[in-house]
């Protein structure tokens, strides 16, 4: 069986990435390796049988279809996150990433390792799969595939994840206690700014506040800063129409409003009462319809440039973007694979099916134009060199440029006729694919060296180190932020989070999602630097 799997290594690559798919679902208290499965899996593999390999071009596919899809969908949200409090978050995360990085040099020096184990421990104890192919790749272009230095990254990186995962779970919960953190309180203060996604319902409700009278809608929304949509409007003068910004609301009128239970709340104890009449259900004169965003022509468009209210006397009240819905404002950018919920008449709905293309099949195709060239001008930037201070030569690599290209090019969404951004699906798939081939690669290539640390014993310490580095640095980095920088724990949860999991039990013992907002914000902006520090360290130790 082993000649056959090293006469045939693409049969084993996917024969490893099936069983650590399997070997990732599974999980004990809601907590599982997930995708990284597959890299453990190879590197049993690997131990079974130091002459299996896999092809270099496998690896090199798959690292960059994954940071490439990463920066695609994370490049709003990166640049977003310098608004608001940006500077002050990016500035907490630089500070986390640099009191990491220090910690690892003094542990390097305190426990005697080799540059590249410390490396590896490094990206181990933030379980950053892609700052360790950030390395590898450099390795291979500065060493010519180094193979000695590339094992031991890896073997530090394999002892030193788990703790990467469970260490920083049991840091967030050590100063939970410590710094008395109110949840609750938090989650309402946070409300207004970092809208969040929840389910989203709609509600009739009848005006009975006299001081509705006669104002415009543009004033009431900008008085009270809800966050809902307005749709039909049953008016005692108009009849039944659509809502619009200029419309004004007389005493009786019923509105129909969309957003969050609270915020429906909120609306009716200011504007009146839930209506007896719901016209949710009617649908009579404007029906209420979902069809998929195809059309490249709009992809990319904020939907106030659409004029649907004028053209065809629409309004779209919730787009649903993967597993997320969210609220339609005039600001809303389209993206490909987007499921736009909009009320209009009934004989304009196949006018507006047209608009936006309504194909399942075409939401989901990939543009390999644009694709290609965003790939090709990532590896281009990748290939630059850099001279950083103290004469060091630098290079994005692999994993670098196609990185930064997609975030550029992810914000960018769209240049003329040409559509950047992947559909939601697509780009998931994408990501996926090629995560697991690259952690299949290292896994089966570095499989013998782990072998050799069981063995000797060197795991012991590798694993102290990363349990000592991701405990100590999470404590640091949350005690700095929550009372010296004043950020809201939920948030720094989700700053902290340097993985799913860690994202998924701060969500769990928030009881909201406000760490998944300091996780979108922050993640691609951390991966970026965290590469850069990653190869940093490796050029600076000797």
């Amino acid at each position: 069986m082993s000649s056959y799997f090293i006469e045939n290594p693409l049969i084993l690559l996917f024969l490893v990435i099936a069983i650590g798919y399997l070997v990732g679902n599974f999980r004990i208290k809601g907590t599982g390796l997930g995708t990284a499965a597959v890299l453990f899996v190879g590197l049993a593999f690997g131990a079974a049988n130091p002459l299996f390999n896999v092809p270099e071009i496998i690896f090199q596919i798959g690292i960059i279809f994954f940071v490439y899809t990463i920066g695609l969908r994370s490049g709003p949200a990166f640049f977003e996150s310098f608004n608001k409090n940006g500077w002050r978050d990016i500035g907490f995360v630089l500070l986390m990433l640099l009191l990491s990085a220090l910690l690892t040099i003094v542990i390097y020096y305190l426990m005697g390792f080799d540059k590249a184990t410390i490396v590896g421990i490094y990206t181990g104890s933030s379980t950053n799969t892609t700052a360790l192919a950030g390395v590898i790749d450099m390795v291979n272009l500065k060493e010519k595939g180094n193979t000695d230095a590339i094992q031991h990254m890896v073997v530090g990186y394999t002892f030193s994840y788990p703790m990467g995962v469970l260490g920083v779970m049991i840091a967030i919960k050590i100063m939970e206690r410590f710094l008395k953190v109110d949840y609750h309180a938090e989650k309402q203060m946070l409300r207004k700014e970092y809208p969040l996604d929840e389910n989203l319902t709609s509600r009739a409700i009848e005006i009975t506040n006299g001081e509705m009278t006669g104002k415009q809608l543009r004033d009431i929304i900008s008085e009270y800063n809800w966050n809902i949509v307005f749709g039909r409007i049953d008016s005692k003068i108009h009849g039944t129409v659509l809502s619009n910004f200029d419309i004004k609301l007389s005493l009786g009128d019923t509105v129909i409003i969309v957003g969050t239970q609270e915020e429906l709340d909120e609306a009716q104890r200011v504007m009146g009462k839930e209506a007896i009449n719901n016209m949710t259900y009617d649908r009579k004169e404007y029906d209420i319809v979902r069809i998929f965003v195809s059309n490249p022509d709009v992809v990319g468009k904020e939907l106030s440039s659409l004029n649907l209210h004028e053209k065809y006397n629409a309004v779209i009240t919730r787009i649903r973007r993967g597993d997320i819905e969210m609220l339609a404002k005039s600001d809303t950018i389209l993206e490909p694979g987007d499921r736009i919920r909009f009320v209009a008449r009934r004989e304009d709905i196949k006018s507006i099916q047209k608009l936006f293309g309504d194909s399942y099949y075409a939401s989901n195709k990939i543009d390999l134009f644009s694709f290609g060239i965003g790939l090709a001008l990532g590896l281009i930037l990748g290939m630059i060199e850099f001279t950083l201070p103290g004469g060091l030569v630098f290079k994005f690599g692999f994993a670098g440029g196609p990185l930064i290209m997609g975030l550029i090019l992810g914000t960018l969404r769209r240049t003329g006729p040409i559509v950047w951004t992947l559909p939601y699906g697509s780009n998931v798939t994408l990501n996926q694919l090629g995560l697991t081939l690259l952690l299949a690669v290292i896994g089966i290539r570095s499989g013998n060296t782990l072998l050799q640390s069981l063995n000797d014993g060197a795991w012991i310490q590798i694993f102290a180190a990363g349990t000592m580095l991701s405990i100590v640095s999470a404590m640091l980095s949350l005690w700095i932020g929550y009372k010296l920088i004043k950020i809201p724990y939920s948030l720094l949860l989700g700053f902290s989070a340097n993985q799913p999991a860690i994202l998924d039990f701060a969500t769990d013992i928030t009881k909201n999602r406000v760490p998944g907002i300091g996780y979108s914000f922050m993640f691609p902006i951390s991966l970026v630097l965290k590469i850069l520090f990653a190869q940093i360290l490796y050029l600076i130790l000797v």
